[in-house]
């Protein structure tokens, strides 16, 4: 589903800085793989560059076929809206917003409505085990409770293919375990593909497979 070919990227500035170097991987259908490395390594770049948030020095980044390198902006943004979620570190739930809401945003987006926006919406927040909590803002939940809206609004559009860029970094352990059980479970029963960044190795450790990201490339843990 997803082939990541000699992938380099720098950024410029007082002293140049090659941040990634010659990566390759691949990804396929139903796929749960965890990318770690150090602090400012460059494993959110290498995420950015995934999904077309950044552009690439040279390389490749191949999903169902098609290069993302040699699409336009606005190619780009449509293809993420249909084929990919994102989670993050921050949950990034909006305030005024009550849970069955915010989980509907992608499907809006996409042109989903009526019936069949609220039986999906209601069909993944059973998923993540919030099914009673749709009505609520999120002031009234706790974080691993947040961090499972976020699982259901990356999943709500059925994408091919998720992100989650350190899902648990705000979470005590034991809600870390809870949000990334449900992660792979849910992400294994919709088919999606998830790439995880974390620091964690008990997080990884719940991926199909590790990476570590070092200087010198992407590496098999």
């Amino acid at each position: 589903m997803l082939s990541v070919r000699n992938l380099c990227k720098s950024f410029s500035g007082p002293r140049e800085k090659t941040v990634l170097r010659d990566i390759s991987f691949d990804l396929a259908a139903s796929d749960f793989v965890a990318v770690m490395g150090e602090s400012g390594i460059g494993k959110s770049t290498l995420l950015n560059l995934i999904a077309g948030l950044d552009r690439a020095d040279s390389g490749q980044v191949l999903f169902e076929g098609s290069d993302l390198c040699a699409l336009d902006d606005d190619a780009l943004t449509l293809l993420r809206r249909r084929h990919m979620g994102f989670i993050f570190q921050a949950f990034h739930v909006l305030p005024y917003l009550t849970v069955e809401q915010n989980v509907a945003l992608p499907l809006a987006l996409n042109g989903t409505a009526g019936a069949k926006m609220r039986s999906r919406v209601a069909a993944v927040l059973e998923g993540v085990k919030l099914g009673d909590r749709g009505k609520s803002l999120p002031r009234e939940l706790s974080g691993g409770e947040m961090q499972r809206v976020a699982i259901a609004r990356a999943l709500a559009h059925q994408p091919r293919l998720v992100f989650a860029d350190e899902p648990t970094g705000n979470l005590d352990p034991e809600s870390a375990r809870d949000v990334l059980g449900l992660l792979r479970g849910c992400a294994k029963g919709e088919g999606a593909a998830v790439i995880l960044v974390t620091h964690s190795s008990a997080a990884a450790s719940t991926a199909d497979r590790t990476y570590v990201l070092t200087q010198s490339g992407l590496r098999p843990a």
